[in-house]
C-alpha cells in the first residue's frame, strides 16, 4: 500500500478510507493504536507478521515485548467498511491520535497509518528539514552493524 491521501472525520467518528487501500485491506481490517500517536490499519491477513516483527513471538515474553502487546493489541480493534468504504474509528483511538476534521492516510507497504492533516504536515516538514541527516544515521547504523 503506498501513497497519501486525505479524508474527513465527521462528528460521528466516521471516515471513508480511502479506495485505493480498501481494495488492499479487504472489506475487514484492524486498527490500533501507533507510534508517534497516529493509527496503524493493518489487514488481518498481515496482523500476525506485523505482531511478530514487532515483539518476535520467537522469543520469551519479556517486559518489553508484554508492554508493545498491551499498547498495540490492547487497543486494536475489528473494522468494517459500510457500502461506501466508510469505518467509524472508536473514540479512544481518536483521542489518542488526537484526530480532527481532516485526517490523512498514508499508505507503508504492508500497513496504513491515520494521521490528524495539521501534525502529519508538521513531521512532512521534519522529514523534508532532515532527510539528508536521517539517511547519513541509517547508514552509519548499517555500517556499524555489520
Amino acid at each position: 500500500m503506498l501513497g497519501t491521501f486525505s479524508s474527513n472525520l465527521t462528528s460521528q467518528r466516521r471516515v471513508a478510507v480511502p479506495i485505493k487501500f480498501r481494495k488492499e485491506l479487504g472489506k475487514t481490517f484492524i486498527v490500533a493504536r501507533w507510534y508517534e500517536n497516529c493509527l496503524v490499519v493493518v489487514s488481518k491477513a498481515n496482523w500476525q507478521e506485523l505482531l511478530n516483527k514487532l515483539t518476535g513471538r520467537s522469543k520469551i515474553l519479556t517486559s518489553p515485548v508484554r508492554d508493545t502487546d498491551r499498547f498495540i493489541l490492547g487497543s486494536a480493534y475489528d473494522l468494517i467498511t459500510d457500502s461506501q468504504g466508510r469505518v467509524v474509528l472508536p473514540e479512544s483511538l481518536v483521542k489518542f491520535a488526537k484526530l480532527r476534521t481532516e485526517v490523512v492516510f498514508v499508505g507503508l507497504g504492508d500497513r496504513v497509518e491515520v494521521w490528524d492533516k495539521a501534525e502529519w504536515s508538521r513531521r512532512e516538514e521534519y522529514f523534508t528539514r532532515n532527510a539528508s541527516e536521517m539517511i547519513e544515521k541509517l547508514a552509519e547504523d548499517e555500517k556499524g552493524s555489520q
